[in-house]
């Protein structure tokens, strides 16, 4: 079973996550912010995978995968993004960062399983 953590300043939206990963047959835990997300990390041990919001005050989820990408030790963490923003220039900026994935809130149970097959796919590999 993987560990999936969720960071979203959304509870409503965490929730939601949380229960389609469970369909998924995934533990997961959600961290309202990106600091409690990143002070997770440094506590070890990772997830086997993260989703992040972009949009988040203060710390966003952009801040929070370059903050995983600069470190040697997750750098096969896979990071799926999770935004309501379509801006391709966004999108663009999160896969140079390192994100493995990108969805469009409201997400579907199916675009979920897929880009997580997709980000680990990548990390196999």
């Amino acid at each position: 079973m993987k560990t999936v953590w969720i960071v979203d300043d959304d509870e409503e939206m965490g929730r939601a996550v949380s229960l389609m990963l469970k369909l998924l047959d995934c533990t997961s835990k959600h961290f309202i912010n990106a600091r409690v997300g990143a002070q997770a990390l440094l506590a070890g041990p990772p997830p086997d995978l993260m989703i992040l919001d972009i949009n988040m005050p203060e710390v966003t989820g952009l801040d929070l995968l370059e903050f995983i990408r600069r470190r040697k030790e997750w750098k096969n963490l896979p990071v799926i993004m999770l935004s309501s923003e379509a801006a391709d220039v966004t999108v663009d900026r999160a896969m140079q960062i390192g994100a493995d994935g990108y969805v469009m809130k409201p997400v579907t149970l199916e675009e979920l399983e897929k880009v997580m097959a997709q980000a680990f796919y990548k990390h196999i590999t």
